[in-house]
């Protein structure tokens, strides 16, 4: 029996079809292709155009930053302090700045301390001429245990008036001698003690009593014991003046007893002989 073939006819119009379907495909997938290179193509522009501009605007801070932190690092490790180191205060005039009641306060101690050296140093000048005793009784007149300070003299102001007196005013004229009123040690003799001025102060065992007794305004160099000395009932002692808080030329005289203030006159009165 003769073979028998078949032959598959294409058409044409199929062909064609098939042309069309291939080419609309490859159509679809050029579009999105197309796009993601466009995409990428204007990614990579704008990463051109703004890394460097972002790299320029943080770049700087950055740097500045890491510059001044390794600055203080350098600088900590450089720093050497001395150990000897010290704060030198700012002052004013010769007295330390601090609140205005302080500096008050030392303006003060620095005026009174002016005025003692001025003090001092008329004291020094004028105890290097003591004044002449020739001529004077080293003793006062009297046996007794206790003597009048000044043989001559005219009664003035007591204690007890009113402006802190605690002394016999004894007016005589300047350079009267003086005399100690009781045995006793010399406790206190200097050129100037307070308003006293020129003045000795004496320390005496009367029967069994401390009675201390005081000579105030005395003439400049005029003092002839000092403190520790030992002097005897009636014993000269120094001149009369007008130094210290004083207002005309008189011996201020006062008693103590047990530390309190007596009225030299009556006491006296009782107890020289």
């Amino acid at each position: 029996m003769p073979e028998t073939t078949t032959e598959t006819t294409r058409t044409p119009s199929a062909d064609a079809t098939t042309r069309q379907k291939t080419a609309s495909r490859g159509s679809a997938l050029v579009g999105p292709v197309r796009t993601v290179a466009i995409l990428g193509a204007v990614g990579a522009l704008v990463s051109a155009i703004a890394l460097p501009a972002f790299a320029s605007a943080n770049g700087p801070a950055a740097a500045a930053s890491v510059t001044t932190e390794q600055l203080a690092a350098d600088n900590a490790q450089s720093i050497v302090v001395a150990s000897e180191a010290t704060h030198a205060p700012n002052t004013r005039e010769s007295f330390t700045a601090t609140t205005p009641g302080e500096i008050e306060l030392k303006k003060a101690e620095e005026a009174a301390a002016a005025r003692a050296a001025a003090a001092a140093e008329t004291a020094a000048v004028a105890g290097s001429a003591r004044p002449s005793i020739a001529g004077l009784a080293l003793v006062a007149p009297g046996s007794g245990a206790v003597r009048y300070p000044v043989t001559s003299f005219t009664p003035g102001e007591g204690p007890g008036s009113g402006r802190g007196h605690e002394g016999w005013d004894m007016i005589a004229p300047e350079g009267t001698p003086i005399y100690a009123a009781a045995a006793g040690t010399v406790t206190a003799s200097a050129e100037s003690i307070g308003g006293y001025g020129v003045s000795i102060m004496i320390m005496s065992n009367l029967n069994g009593t401390m009675v201390e007794t005081r000579y105030g305004h005395m003439v400049y160099g005029s003092r002839m014991v000092e403190a520790g000395d030992q002097v005897s009932a009636g014993q000269l002692i120094g001149l009369v003046g007008n130094t210290g808080n004083s207002y005309g030329s008189h011996l201020h005289f006062e008693v103590r007893i047990g530390g309190s203030v007596i009225d030299p006159e009556p006491w006296l009165a009782a107890n020289a002989g």
